[in-house]
């Protein structure tokens, strides 16, 4: 249905609400687009991580195999449960014969060349995992929390459902092949950003050149690190079924990017792929500020409420990139289910922004009720209802005369 909304932007603006969606539509410049940008990856984004704006995604959304990218979700588990007290750093996991077996040196796979029964530290096997991408380190780290590789996958899965990675499936801790475990791009991005704003400390493992266990030294597999371009993570991967692909982040003059790129035929196309990426990321673009923290961005329509329309806040400030020196159209919406419904409580998450440059969604920012409603009187509420009722019939007949054309 139709709600009004106001809108303050801050900036030139043609503000348009329909069927419960409040367009604003600005542009930086004349109205020229984005420097088009093109990547051999098959599947790819690069994404701001500190407006969380999209700059670039191909196929972002395609289930892939995630192979050793498999390890990030991984180690995310171990994260959390040092953080939450669960773990320590001078915890001890034993090395199984599946675990040696499965993923020690015999198997032919990357490993930390654990000994087969013995003990490990967490802070070990961490790095073993991360820096030297160990299958061993991996299944010990599995066997250690849950048992088995069958129950750490379950709460590999579980935990991307907490993290809102809805189209992620992991079978084991590896990343070994399995038809069924899939993951995509923009998750494994957005996995990525969790990681580096939650465990800063730890995330600094990702960042560590080498490691030596068992008097055998490794170097990081990310190439990224070869080309001082500020790479401070995370993980590469590959096997036959997904090709070559990698998760990486490095900053430059404050501004952290995080790359995804999967499918590459080569060491060496997914070593250049992700630098152009990254490059053309930090030369291309510049933030613009569209709301400040606390600054109302629209308002919503509330039924059965002692007030009408209800004003929408972020608790953050609202940044999308643009190209640097160019000009961009940019196109944000206010969503949500409408009207709302009263109470509402104050701070109480209604809505969301959805900022997209062109056809590409490029940030989704939550909004949050700035003030409380209280359920409205017995006439204003018979008010609402007949209101509802014949917009309700608008609404249906508009959609029927749209089905006609």
């Amino acid at each position: 249905m139709a709600f009004a909304a106001r809108a303050v932007f801050g900036m030139r603006f043609y503000l348009l609400a329909i069927l419960g969606f409040l367009p604003l539509l600005c542009s930086f410049g004349p109205g020229a687009s984005a420097a088009p940008f093109q990547t051999t990856a098959p599947t790819a984004i690069l994404l701001d991580a500190d407006s969380e704006a999209v700059l670039f995604e191909k196929n972002a959304d395609d289930p892939v195999a995630p192979a050793s990218m498999a390890k990030i979700m991984t180690a995310e588990i171990v994260f959390n449960e040092l953080k939450n007290g669960r773990l320590t750093m001078d915890s001890e996991f034993g090395i199984s014969e599946h675990a040696w077996r499965t993923g020690g040196a015999r198997s032919g796979g990357s490993s930390m060349f654990a000994k087969v029964n013995s003990s490990v530290r967490v802070e070990d096997l961490l790095r073993g995992l991360i820096v030297q991408s160990g299958n061993d380190a991996a299944i010990a780290i599995a066997e250690g929390i849950s048992g088995t590789e069958e129950n750490f996958a379950r709460r590999m899965n579980q935990r991307a459902k907490d993290l809102g990675l809805t189209k992620s499936t992991f079978r084991n801790p590896t990343g070994y092949p399995d038809p069924e475990q899939k993951v995509t791009v923009r998750e494994l991005a957005k996995l990525a950003l969790h990681i580096i704003r939650t465990y800063p400390d730890l995330y600094k493992m990702f960042g560590e050149q080498e490691f030596t266990w068992n008097k055998i030294r490794q170097r990081n597999r990310n190439p990224l690190f070869a080309f001082n371009m500020g790479a401070d993570g995370l993980k590469t991967g590959y096997i036959e079924e997904s090709g070559y692909g990698l998760v990486g982040s490095a900053v430059q003059n404050d501004q952290r990017l995080i790359v995804v790129v999967n499918g590459l035929k080569t060491a060496k196309d997914r070593a250049g792929e992700s630098r152009k990426l990254l490059d053309w990321g930090f030369r291309a673009f510049e933030p613009r500020q569209l709301f400040q923290e606390g600054q109302v961005v629209g308002e919503a329509q509330v039924f059965g409420g002692d007030q009408r329309s209800l004003p929408l806040v972020s608790k953050r400030p609202v940044r999308v990139l643009v190209p640097r020196g160019e000009a961009e159209r940019v196109t944000a919406r206010i969503v949500y289910t409408g009207p709302l419904r009263a109470p509402v409580a104050k701070g109480a998450e209604v809505a969301k922004l959805e900022i997209s440059r062109g056809d590409m969604k490029a940030v989704e920012v939550p909004l949050y009720a700035n003030e409380d409603v209280q359920v409205g009187t017995l006439s204003q509420r018979a008010l609402d209802g007949l209101m509802e009722f014949s917009t309700g019939w608008a609404r249906r007949a508009f959609s029927s005369l749209l089905e006609r054309i």
